[in-house]
């Protein structure tokens, strides 16, 4: 008896079929907008970048001519000078004071604001009731749109009065490091304004970095606690890294109204051009809150002179913000578009 055994024969078989050519419309969609309004809004928002980088030439071309008028006809040097005399024949005035002032001041208030920002923004998104954390995040909304003014009025007739007793616990046990001796004088010192722009930045803080960890994926989240981690290591596993690069944006923002904070810090300091070792001792000063104090009354050179301050806090900003990017780009690997 015969058996037909079934063959297949591989060779047979038709050969893999190439995967289909892309679509004429594919192409011309890749190759950029085709549609009108695609095309319109190409262009408005090319040309609206074009025109903010315009509006950042213009003002750094104004500075720099009105600076120029001014540094160029005084009689000291203008970055290391501790006086403010526009009116003498010839003028001399300097920065040092208002550099020092500045940046002393922001410093304080970063370091008081951001930790406190970061643990209101984790504690509204991971621990809070569902109940208390849309209040809370109300409520820090709120803070965030009060007025400048409003604030300056709160330190001046509740913070300053007291800041006594802080003042004297830290003089009583810091007051040996000379950086917290205190004389007994008026509160009206960088310590206070650095708290007083805490209070101000602290909700802007917050509420990125709020959205920030409301952006985390929830498998991360569950993966850790899948793995047995407690609460606090999943927020230091997987959240923290996540919102880091948010965390430093919202800080930089923060950093950016510290730095030019105007009449909140007139309202509070007690100015003076000179540089305290002391952040208990009033006097100092800061390039908004002088600019702020003496625009209205200052000749046509003064307010030149001014404004070549103003060129210097523009600077300022532009290396702080340059140096956020460069570190949220160096960290990269933890935004969340990558994630």
């Amino acid at each position: 008896m015969n058996i037909s055994t079934q063959h297949t024969d591989t060779d047979d078989a038709p050969p893999p079929t190439a995967p289909p050519a892309e679509s004429a419309e594919w192409k011309r969609a890749a190759r950029g907008a085709t549609r009108p309004g695609d095309r319109i809004f190409l262009a408005l928002s090319r040309g609206s970048g074009i025109f903010l980088l315009v509006i950042m030439a213009a003002i750094a071309v104004f500075l720099a001519y009105r600076a120029y008028l001014a540094i160029s006809k005084d009689d000291a040097n203008f970055l290391t000078t501790f006086e403010w005399n526009t009116g003498l024949v010839p003028p001399k005035f300097g920065i040092a004071v208002l550099a020092f002032g500045t940046v002393v001041s922001s410093v304080i208030a970063m370091v008081i604001a951001v930790p406190i920002a970061v643990a209101i923004a984790l504690f509204i998104t991971h621990y809070a009731p569902r109940r208390m954390s849309g209040p809370v995040a109300y409520v820090i909304d709120l803070l965030a749109a009060v007025p400048s003014i409003v604030y300056g009025l709160w330190g001046a007739l509740v913070l300053v009065p007291h800041m006594d007793g802080l003042f004297g616990w830290l003089n009583d046990y810091l007051g040996w490091t000379g950086v917290f001796s205190w004389d007994d004088g008026a509160p009206r010192s960088m310590l206070t304004v650095g708290i007083l722009l805490a209070v101000m930045i602290l909700p802007v803080i917050t509420n990125v970095s709020r959205e920030v960890f409301r952006q985390v994926p929830q498998m991360h989240e569950e993966a850790a606690l899948a793995l047995g981690a407690t609460r606090w290591e999943v927020i230091r596993m997987s959240v923290l890294p996540f919102g880091r690069s948010g965390v430093i944006s919202a800080s930089m923002l923060g950093l950016g109204r510290a730095l030019g904070e105007t009449m909140a810090v007139a309202t509070v300091l007690s100015p003076d051009f000179d540089i305290h070792a002391s952040l208990l001792n009033p006097g100092g000063g800061t390039f908004a809150q002088n600019i702020a104090s003496k625009f209205n009354e200052a000749t046509e050179f003064g307010r030149d002179a001014l404004i070549a301050s103003g060129l210097v806090l523009f600077v300022i900003t532009l290396l702080v913000n340059g140096a956020a990017r460069m570190i949220i780009a160096r960290r990269s690997e933890y935004s969340g578009a990558n994630a």
